[in-house]
């Protein structure tokens, strides 16, 4: 693999960079720089937190890998909103898996994008192709995805520096005294479940911001938020709304019952901002809240 180092990474050390290009894990690239297969500008590499910057040359000689390329699937139906030759956005319905994992090997968003995009391939990580930030299972709304190398790394950069805004619509678990508000609380791995996320000193630093848009009284006490993501830590959202008491409605996994009989946390990702990185101008999309979640919001007082 041969690569030149693009604006966006200028900066980065060259174990990140070779992992960011190839998917590989760090530990992988570390041996990788260890038996001098990774070259900077025709000469290797001897540490791997060098820094580089734009326009430098990588070159990696990759270990043969199996053929384990994910197989587009025309079955999966994937809701685009605006595509061009650098990003995709896609309003991704609820239910739907991003990309395989763990217990989800095939039927996934990425899967079905493959089909209609085959160019992603290649493009970051080849179990996530083109993925620059995910929503997860049960939670809908908007994702950009990107179409090159250089459009993951210019997307990614912005979202490092917290300049892709994300605003989701949620409804919570009882009335939120303030009319707005921030959760300012580090997120990470619970140490009694390590399959669920908390707040924790251990995680990493999170702040989610919110704003009531309606309180409901009847058929149960309920408040309807936006929120906009300052961070984006696994679970973000739905772990700070339950630290305050106000988890979202018809999350099982952070919440409880409730008398609205959801089949999944409403919670949809309406509104999505990024600076594109062809020209750099600014652009936003949205997405109405979907029929399901509006008929719960019509049953309500």
């Amino acid at each position: 693999m041969k690569e030149v180092v693009p604006r966006a990474l200028d900066g980065e050390r060259v174990d990140r960079v070779v992992a960011f290009l190839t998917g590989l894990p760090r530990s992988e690239v570390a041996d990788l720089v260890a038996g001098g297969r990774v070259r900077l500008n025709d000469t290797a590499v001897e540490t791997r937190s060098r820094r580089l910057v734009e326009g430098d040359v990588v070159e990696v000689d990759l270990p043969d890998a199996t053929d384990d390329r994910l197989i587009a699937d025309a079955s999966v139906d994937v809701p685009v909103v605006y595509v061009d030759d650098h990003v995709i956005v896609v309003d991704k319905p609820a239910g739907l898996v991003v990309h395989p994992g763990a217990g989800q090997p095939d039927g996934t968003l990425v899967h079905g994008l493959l089909h209609r995009f085959a160019d992603l391939e290649g493009v970051g990580d080849p179990h996530r192709p083109g993925i620059v930030h995910r929503l997860d299972k049960g939670t809908s709304g908007l994702m950009v995805v990107a179409r090159t190398p250089d459009a993951l790394a210019a997307l990614s950069s912005q979202l490092k520096a917290r300049d892709v805004e994300r605003r989701y619509l949620a409804l919570v678990v009882g009335e939120v005294g303030e009319g707005r508000g921030v959760v300012d609380a580090p997120v990470g791995r619970s140490a009694r479940q390590p399959t669920r996320m908390a707040v924790t000193a251990r995680g990493r630093a999170a702040r989610t911001r919110y704003e009531v848009l309606e309180r409901y009284t009847e058929p149960v006490p309920a408040t309807f938020l936006e929120c906009r993501l300052e961070t984006g830590r696994t679970h973000q959202v739905r772990v700070h709304l339950a630290a305050i008491g106000h988890p979202v409605v018809g999350d099982s996994r952070y919440g409880r019952g409730d008398a609205l009989a959801m089949k999944r946390p409403f919670l949809h990702a309406h509104e999505l901002a990024f600076d594109h990185p062809a020209d750099g101008t600014r652009r936003r999309f949205q997405s109405p809240l979907p029929a399901d979640l509006e008929q719960v919001r019509e049953r309500l007082h």
